[in-house]
């Protein structure tokens, strides 16, 4: 039993914290991923600014071999996929992969869909849709931002250059990123909260689990021995009461009514030995019965024959005597046997009369007079007689004991 408890609680534990620790890791760890890649994105911004300033010289005095040793510097920096600049109609000007320049591209491609399929102006486009991530032809996942090169007045009033001033846009800067760095960071991330779950759910698991033991599974190890030695008849044994929780009020209980049982138990006792006497006197009575019908038959013989009137009063004494203790007999065998319950119109008066009788010389010799005061015309009850009178007899006996010594009335 105590095993499946502490299953069941680990068990709960752990749910409840594998639960919560996995919606707390998966918030942090794709918070920090995400706050990663907006850094990412944003130094992705600020480089594209960066070669667009660096290269604006050369563009104006098309120096085509210079701001392609610019863009491949910048190309060769740890994290950099490719640098590409692409004109209006979508053909590759200057690229770090020599074999990408002058091709086209498609236009429904990611990096030319933000301005020509969404059917928004590029320089009315927010940086949110100026980046774009996708997956890469070895697997990893790639960041990429278009930045437009602006039409600028120095462009279009320089004799060098045949640019309209209607025209706002003259290009746009392609600079794409590797993300595997950063998705190596995610998983490393996981594996240590995965790691840190393990143990902080072990530690809890560890620590309810002795907690438990002392909390919950220590005081019910109590209250099992103590049912047991209750089931084996040490009714005096009593469950240590160290706290006042509802373990502690447990306990109590669990002692009162052990000690209710003890007083059970000595009342059944009692009342079994009460019942044994009570058996006894029965017998003891049916034997002194038969004599006294023996001394009444002879006694009332010798009554009708004397002629002295002093031997007849003597007779008549005895006869009196012996009949009303054949009446007390009588009462208490009827009182003492035992029949199924059977309930007639009866006197409450004659009961009480006869329960009475019964108890008459104990009473007389603890010097104990029992007065009884009826009412007049008092109904018949329907109920058991013997019964009835069982009940008046113990009410007269517990009151006489309650009596004191000197007796009373």
């Amino acid at each position: 039993m105590w095993a499946k408890i502490s299953t069941k609680l680990i068990l709960a534990v752990s749910i409840v914290s594998t639960v919560a620790i996995g919606v707390f890791a998966y918030i942090i760890v794709n918070s920090y991923q995400r706050q990663l890649i907006t850094d990412v994105e944003g130094y992705a911004d600020q480089l594209s600014e960066t070669v667009i300033s660096s290269t604006r010289y050369d563009m104006m005095l098309n120096r085509r071999e210079s701001i392609y040793q610019i863009i491949n510097t910048i190309g060769r920096q740890k994290g950099i996929e490719k640098v590409r600049v692409f004109n209006k109609e979508g053909e590759i000007m200057l690229s770090t992969d020599t074999l990408e320049i002058g091709r086209t591209v498609d236009m429904k491609t990611e990096a030319c869909y933000a301005c020509h399929v969404a059917n928004q102006p590029l320089e009315a486009l927010p940086i949110s849709n100026r980046i774009r991530i996708f997956e890469g032809p070895d697997g990893h996942r790639i960041s990429g931002i278009i930045s437009p090169i602006y039409n600028e007045p120095s462009c279009w009033e320089s004799d060098c250059h045949a640019h309209s001033e209607g025209q706002q846009v003259l290009g746009v800067l392609d600079l794409t990123m590797s993300l595997e760095a950063i998705d190596q960071e995610h998983r490393a991330n996981v594996v240590r909260l995965l790691f840190l779950a393990i143990v902080v759910i072990g530690s809890i698991s560890l620590l309810v689990y002795l907690f438990a033991g002392q909390i919950i599974l220590k005081p019910i190890g109590q209250l099992v021995t103590a049912t047991k030695q209750v089931a084996g008849g040490d009714l005096s044994y009593q469950v240590p009461i160290e706290k006042s929780d509802e373990i502690g009020a447990l306990a109590k209980s669990f002692n009162d009514m052990t000690g209710r049982l003890e007083e059970t138990q000595l009342q059944l006792i009692r009342s079994d030995k009460l019942a044994s006497a009570g058996r006894l006197a029965a017998g003891v009575a049916h034997e002194i019965n038969n004599p006294l019908t023996g001394v009444l038959t002879y006694s009332s013989l010798l009554l009708s024959q004397a002629e002295d009137p002093a031997t007849k009063e003597d007779l008549g004494v005895i006869v009196r005597e012996t009949k009303r203790c054949r009446e007390i007999v009588k009462g208490l065998l009827d009182f003492s046997r035992q029949s199924a319950p059977e309930k007639t119109l009866v006197f409450a008066r004659d009961v009480i009369t006869h329960a009475a009788r019964i108890l008459q010389n104990q009473l007389a010799i603890n010097k104990i007079l029992l007065v009884l005061d009826f009412q007049d015309n008092l109904p018949e009850v329907h109920a058991d007689g013997n019964q009835l009178q069982q009940i008046f007899v113990n009410l007269f006996s517990n009151a006489a004991d309650a009596m004191s010594e000197h007796g009373g009335t």
